[in-house]
């Protein structure tokens, strides 16, 4: 030991250069490390949504989460997945993935098994689809939107603010989903009278077929396109009824044509309002209605 200090101590040009050497690498290899103000310290997640209408927790759990489970365990970079499934018929599937892999890639890869898994769902929840998107653990910020005017209630600011505010904020860089809490779409509810069902012999599902068969968008045609007869010099594009918009049209759809030529209404077995599609949550600040935006 004594010996390599006499190395250095009789040549001190050496020792020097090789301090700086040292110096040197430690500063170029500080210089490449890098530096963030807010680093990513907990897993990156990507979350898999979708809603089964009229099923409680028990019923989604058996018929989405497990299939669903069953075919994203093992994808690439998962460390671990929690489904949360509740009475309202909605499932979220939270899958964590290694820190430091690629949020956009495990979206991918979380999408091509959740795609394989979708022949074993159920066929309401085919129709409705599947939300795949990554998020983070918890909201990094929640905005609230409010109104001083009384006649703006929660399902009007949440629409607002789904039509208005939610894409421009999902457009803006370091945003990597914007959800509206507490917020459902609007849709026209029926509220069926048990009472008028059982006197006309009326079923839900007949009311529930009425609906779909009659407020579609059918593509009306063309007539005076090639090959035309003679003398014909213009084509005509039909335009047919849009989809049904006030609650008068939706109770004027037909469910039962009688032998005696009377109909049954919706309107003669249920009520039609203009609502919400859900409301098992409501947000509220200072005791006033909101729409709670999460970033």
């Amino acid at each position: 030991m004594e010996e390599k200090g006499n190395f250095f101590v009789k040549r001190p040009i050496v020792a020097m250069v090789i301090a700086i050497v040292i110096v040197i690498v430690g500063v170029v290899f500080m210089l490449g490390l890098p530096m963030e103000q807010y680093p990513n310290i907990s897993p990156p997640m990507v979350s898999v949504s979708t809603v089964y209408t009229g099923a409680n927790a028990i019923n989604v759990e058996q018929s989405i989460a497990t299939p669903l489970e069953q075919q994203i365990n093992g994808v690439d970079n998962m460390i671990y997945m929690k489904s949360t499934n509740s009475n309202d018929g909605t499932m979220t599937l939270n899958v964590s993935f290694e820190i430091g892999t690629d949020p956009d890639m495990n979206t991918v890869f979380t999408q091509n098994r959740v795609s394989q898994a979708t022949p074993k769902l159920p066929e309401d929840v085919k129709q409705y689809g599947l939300t795949t998107k990554k998020r983070f653990s918890f909201p990094l910020m929640l905005v609230t939107l409010t109104s001083t005017n009384k006649d703006y209630d929660q399902s009007f600011l949440g629409n607002y603010a789904t039509i208005n505010i939610k894409d421009i904020l999902s457009r803006t860089k370091g945003i990597g989903s914007v959800d509206i809490l507490g917020s459902s779409d609007y849709s026209m509810r029926l509220w069926v009278k048990p009472d008028r069902l059982a006197q006309m012999g009326v079923t839900v599902p007949e009311i529930i077929n009425a609906v779909k068969e009659q407020n579609i968008i059918v593509p009306g045609g063309k007539f005076g396109a090639e090959p035309a007869p003679p003398g014909i010099e213009f084509t005509y594009t039909v335009r047919l009824p849009d989809r049904l918009q006030t609650e008068e049209e939706f109770g004027n759809i037909i469910v039962r044509s009688n032998p005696d030529g009377s109909q049954v209404k919706v309107s003669d077995v249920a009520r039609v309002e203009l609502g919400v599609e859900s409301y098992n949550a409501f947000t509220r600040l200072n005791k006033n209605s909101c729409a709670l935006i999460a970033l």
